[in-house]
């Protein structure tokens, strides 16, 4: 890990003179020196994650940080798997967040966006997965704990004992995955039962 206080060396590498001027004046008012041999991390910034690996020149170095417009999911595994360190996506390349990506480079750390992530987890939230599907009296239940009913109450409500209350609660908690009651109204919700 960099000691504090210690100066992080970067040297940066873009697709044209703007796009190197703009990383040049993000660093420089988060007080990282830049240089123009190669250092220890390279940053390298384009439009895409392929045009930034194909500008990456060779060398020994700690870590590479790479700045594109879109971080699409191929490109990010091109990347990984080329030793990238940190991605940075350029609509949140301010000068805090790019320190931080040269640090965490430099450090050995990698670093990626969180949706970025989530894609190549295959958790992303566009694929989720579809909502269980709950019986009609399951669906009530749900609706009445959102309510704030206890289980007494429910039973009242739908002519039934607490027991049976319970028993229908438990098996609806384990098609949602829920903990509790609380986390059972939280997935009935995302998952737009309620």
């Amino acid at each position: 890990m960099t000691p504090p206080g210690s100066a992080v060396q970067v040297q940066v590498t873009a697709a044209d003179d703007t796009l190197r001027e703009n990383v040049h004046t993000a660093l420089g008012r988060a007080g990282v020196p830049v240089r123009e041999s190669p250092g220890p991390v390279l940053l390298t910034a384009a439009p895409t994650v392929d045009e930034a690996l194909r500008d990456c020149p060779g060398g020994d170095r700690t870590g590479i940080v790479v700045v594109a417009d879109r971080l699409p999911e191929e490109g990010v595994r091109r990347a990984v798997r080329a030793g990238v360190a940190v991605l940075v996506q350029s609509a949140q390349a301010t000068p805090a967040r790019l320190a931080a990506a040269v640090r965490s480079a430099q450090d050995g750390d990698g670093r990626l966006p969180h949706e970025a992530l989530l894609r190549l987890l295959g958790t992303d939230r566009r694929a989720r997965r579809k909502p269980p599907r709950l019986t009609a009296r399951q669906l009530v239940m749900l609706r009445l704990v959102a309510d704030g009913l206890d289980n007494v109450a429910i039973a009242r409500a739908l002519s039934c004992s607490a027991h049976t209350v319970k028993n229908v609660l438990y098996d609806l908690m384990g098609r949602l995955q829920a903990r509790n009651r609380a986390h059972a109204v939280a997935a009935g919700v995302r998952a737009g039962l309620i």
